[in-house]
């Protein structure tokens, strides 16, 4: 459990995000925790509640609602995900996710941006920021890298040659993610193709997928892509999932085939997922996830 000042410094920050995203025209949303199907993600498990899911994202609700015609959503919400437990994950975690029709991946990392700064001016920070002996400038321009290049500047071998192996989480740990937001936040960006289940493909490089991932020294903050709206495509996309599921010996679960139905009106837009409890953990200076949760697993 953390302290008084800890408990403080979360409650500010997230008033902090409601109050960035009401006066960037977002409306906040609650979709449902408890839902009967899922995106197949063969990296992520699940938990099951009654033969329903716990939800590891709000992604397909959100994307519901802007098909209904909403254009920008926000959402504040806890998620779950099976096995995830150590220094920087816990089993039931806090996400912040938003969606903007009309907008691509580009459009979101300019957001991030002007979140992250906005956050470090309501919370004191001079845009700024201090984590693990690193000074992290908010102000100066942000880094966008490539997947292919970070793995060329940083990996012992070429992402095509890390999927080849089986091997592109390890070697994304273990040599390019070290390098990342050391100076200023790093946006890596451009994944291959083969790792954006969600995401639109580029269109001047069908190999990769417009996806992003946001990090600040070393520590992976957010996910975001140009959202894939192609109702086939996805299906494909999802087939594909839930082999790689079958074939982890889990039963994938049902096809979730309102959210496919909902694609055929869903507007070209773009999406973000951003761990709220590592972002308090940048703002408090902590080293572990659970010094900024009011309670972890094993204190119930």
């Amino acid at each position: 459990m953390i302290f008084t000042h800890g408990l403080h410094l979360r409650a500010v920050l997230m008033q902090a995000l409601r109050t960035f995203f009401i006066g960037r025209g977002y409306l906040e949303v609650e979709t449902p925790l408890r839902i009967p199907g899922l995106a197949p993600e063969a990296y992520i498990v699940p938990l099951t509640s009654e033969g329903w899911f716990l939800q590891t994202s709000p992604e397909l609700c959100m994307k519901r609602l802007l098909a209904a015609g909403i254009p920008k959503i926000f959402q504040l919400c806890k998620c779950f995900r099976k096995g995830e437990r150590g220094d920087r994950h816990l089993p039931e975690f806090t996400m912040l996710e938003w969606y903007a029709a009309k907008s691509d991946y580009r459009d979101l990392m300019a957001e991030c941006e002007a979140l992250l700064r906005y956050l470090a001016a309501a919370m004191g920070k001079a845009g700024v920021l201090e984590w693990q002996g690193r000074r992290i400038d908010l102000g100066a321009e942000w880094e966008r890298i490539t997947v292919a290049e970070a793995f060329r500047c940083y990996a012992p071998c070429t992402v095509e040659e890390a999927l080849a192996q089986d091997r592109f989480d390890e070697m994304l740990v273990e040599y390019v993610e070290p390098h990342l937001g050391m100076a200023t936040p790093t946006f890596l960006c451009d994944y291959p193709a083969a790792l954006g289940a969600l995401a639109r493909l580029s269109p001047v490089d069908v190999t990769v997928a417009e996806r992003f991932e946001l990090y600040v020294a070393g520590l992976e903050l957010a996910n975001g892509f140009s959202e894939l709206v192609d109702p086939v495509e996805q299906r494909t996309r999802f087939l594909a999932e839930q082999e790689a599921i079958r074939l982890q010996g889990r039963d994938p679960g049902p096809m979730p085939e309102v959210f496919l139905d909902g694609l055929f009106t869903m507007p070209p837009a773009a999406g973000i997922a951003l761990g709220v409890d590592r972002l308090v953990m940048l703002f408090a200076g902590a080293d572990n996830i659970d010094q900024v949760v009011a309670f972890t697993p094993e204190g119930l």
